[in-house]
């Protein structure tokens, strides 16, 4: 019996010292480190939502990414070829979660930061990019407070006094409306800051608003519709998430709203084509890409996206081109260029880099300006939901300035 009891406890250590000696469990961003190429790897931060209430926008930004990685996979920098890594986070839609997730790009290594889709989690995120000296760049986060007072977070797409501004004189000027209700999100630096300028916008013209804001959590937009078709309003502002968009589709379609329906960038999406498809609603949308303005990158992220079963999930379960994927697609190629610029993958280098950085994309030209590094755009793009086929229909374009 001590014979058996010495050989277990012989076993034992043996099994302790070859699991202390076992190299710890590599994730692949690790493993990606060392690639079969011998080229050296810049990593590129993809801080974006893949749940929560903006999951379905930050995965369609994500794969524009993604598609733009799978065309471009490396970069010359300074004579020297580098194999471009994505490091990939989910920030869940959550303020709560934002500087959690971001610690993790920064521990991973990151050169730049990418996103994310929804202000919030931008604006909470950014003390934690700014203290690691990490540049990142706004995809789609329209909310001026991202970029405001900084100097380490840009922006590639227009803002929302601008996007406000649009939505308040097609519902003044194209919809001849004169009393408009606007619903946001309690708490939600996006929803609530877009109806703000809205509200400024549309007062300034002589209308009239009704504001009403729903709790985190909130799924029955009954009373919400009642409030409207009561408050002699004649369209139906609410720039919120997919998530609650759906929902007041539906609802919408339930409660017979009768009135046109306004939102902004967050209801471009297949998902809003879905659920609004069959249905008695009309649903307007400013956004910043329109499909077909660019055939040869329309034709590609199609061909790509429907050759992987997740990756067409990622999208909505179809090959619709979001124009948040347009975005993600260029922010990727204006990263890239900010490293030429630098000549080289140092953060603070690219940080300095991307003031002066310029590209030429599939949403348009892209600069920015000298004062908070957004970008200096002045169209939007404007889209109605065609109940019938399911797809959007474009309106004419919106340039203001």
């Amino acid at each position: 019996m001590k014979k058996l009891v010495a050989i277990l406890l012989a076993l034992v250590l043996v099994a302790s010292f070859a699991a202390c000696a076992a190299p710890a469990a590599t994730t692949d961003t690790a493993a990606a480190d060392k690639p079969a190429s011998g080229n050296p790897v810049v990593k590129i931060g993809i801080y974006e939502p893949a749940s929560g209430d903006n999951g379905a926008g930050g995965k369609q930004e994500t794969l524009g990414v993604a598609y733009a990685n799978s065309v471009s996979p490396t970069v010359e920098i300074n004579g020297k070829t580098y194999d471009v890594q994505l490091v990939k986070v989910d920030n869940e839609s959550s303020n709560d979660k934002a500087a959690s997730a971001a610690s993790t790009l920064v521990s991973a290594g990151v050169a730049v930061v990418l996103g994310s889709y929804g202000s919030g989690v931008s604006i909470a995120a950014s003390p934690t990019f700014e203290a690691a000296g990490i540049p990142a760049i706004g995809i789609t986060c329209t909310n001026p407070q991202v970029t405001e007072g900084n100097k380490h977070y840009f922006r590639i797409c227009f803002l929302d006094p601008f996007q406000g501004t649009v939505l308040a004189n097609y519902a003044f000027s194209t919809l001849g409306v004169k009393t408009a209700y606007c619903l946001s999100k309690l708490g939600d630096d996006y929803s609530g800051g877009l109806v703000n300028y809205f509200v400024k916008a549309f007062e300034a013209l002589g209308g009239t608003c009704v504001q009403d804001t729903f709790p985190d959590g909130n799924s029955d937009f009954t009373s919400y519709i009642n409030n409207a078709k009561n408050s002699g309003s004649a369209v139906f502002f609410s720039p919120v998430s997919t998530e609650a968009a759906q929902l007041i589709i539906d609802q919408a379609q339930s409660q017979a709203l009768g009135m046109p329906i306004l939102a902004g960038d967050t209801w471009d999406s297949n998902v809003i084509l879905q659920a609004a498809k069959g249905k008695n609603v009309d649903v307007t949308v400013t956004t910043f890409y329109p499909e077909g303005a660019n055939a040869e990158f329309d034709a590609g992220f199609k061909a790509w996206v429907k050759a992987d079963a997740t990756q067409l999930a990622n999208n909505g379960g179809d090959d619709t081109v979001a124009a948040v994927t347009a975005m993600g697609y260029d922010a990727y190629f204006f990263a890239l260029e900010a490293m030429k610029k630098a000549a080289s993958v140092d953060p603070a280098a690219i940080m300095t880099a991307l003031w002066s950085t310029t590209y030429e994309g599939v949403s348009g030209p892209i600069a920015l300006d000298q004062v908070n590094g957004d970008a200096i755009r002045n169209t939007a793009y404007v889209k109605h939901a065609n109940t019938e086929t399911g797809a959007w229909d474009a309106l004419p374009p919106v340039t203001i300035g």
